[in-house]
């Protein structure tokens, strides 16, 4: 555990490995740390991640969706992705710093899940800043988002030392598998393959961009893992696409939006190019 700490600080840039709570899956880490502070005003930077509000919810929170940082000013707790899921947006650290040290002022917390930031622009973690007395910051960082490997259940809350040894404490001891520490120290530490897969991601992400607005949608962002497009057929969209054995995501909130993956192999490119262009032609 303790070499998988100080693996992982490196990667994300944590100031130590006394920083690093190894976790079994970010999931399992939103309700604890949503209840690090007394139940209050949550507010979820929108649209985003379902989760960060069910989880505040389950820490006993009034939640409350707000479009932007400045409208969860008078909030006890908040949770912003960064990049954001699913359009993308990245928000400047320093922002995120001056929202925190304003919650430290009524004893609030600030959640910052950075499940994509592994494709995200260089520096753009909030993780090196969690030094010099922040104490009310805890960032999560997923494991299988980039690595692909979802079943290893394997995530990490970065936080000042004090916070993060309060997490460690909730999860209590041999929480993450003999499996899951010896699979994560040797990927982070891979920086060769880190490195390679970001730059083919990117490729791959330009590749969809080029495949979707040539059919027709309208991108509105995303990251190098996955699109956001917007197409006033939506749900036709998304029916003609699962019958051609393509899985996407629709959101019922905002009914003209599609979130595409990114194909697995050439196989899975060519069905997808196949399928924009019969459903381009039928409409």
């Amino acid at each position: 555990m303790a070499e998988l700490a100080a693996v992982a600080a490196k990667a994300y840039g944590a100031p130590s490995a006394a920083c690093v709570v190894p976790a079994p899956g970010t999931q399992i880490l939103l309700p604890l740390v949503a209840g690090l502070v007394r139940p209050g005003r949550a507010a979820v930077v929108s649209p985003a991640y379902g989760e960060l509000a069910r989880a505040a919810a389950l820490a006993g929170h009034q939640v409350t969706a707000v479009s932007d940082l400045a409208a969860a000013s008078k909030a006890k707790l908040v949770l912003v992705s960064d990049p954001n899921n699913p359009d993308g947006r990245l928000f400047a650290a320093a922002d995120l710093i001056d929202l925190a040290e304003d919650l430290h002022a009524r004893s609030g917390l600030l959640i910052v899940d950075e499940a994509f930031m592994d494709v995200g622009p260089p520096d753009a973690s909030l993780a090196e800043k969690l030094g010099g007395g922040r104490s009310n910051i805890v960032v999560l960082r997923s494991f299988g988002k980039f690595f692909g490997l979802a079943g290893v259940r394997l995530g990490f809350a970065l936080a000042a030392p004090p916070l993060a040894a309060r997490v460690a404490a909730m999860l209590g001891p041999w929480a993450v598998s003999g499996p899951a520490l010896v699979t994560g120290t040797k990927a982070l530490a891979d920086k060769a393959w880190i490195d390679m897969t970001r730059r083919r991601l990117a490729k791959s992400s330009e590749r969809l961009d080029a495949m979707l607005t040539g059919a027709g949608l309208t991108l509105l962002g995303g990251t190098s893992l996955f699109r956001l497009v917007r197409f006033p057929k939506a749900n036709q969209l998304f029916r003609h696409l699962g019958r051609a054995g393509i899985l996407v995501r629709i959101f019922p909130e905002h009914p003209e939006w599609v979130r595409f993956g990114l194909p697995a192999n050439a196989p899975a490119w060519r069905r997808l190019q196949n399928a924009l262009a019969t459903f381009r032609h039928r409409r």
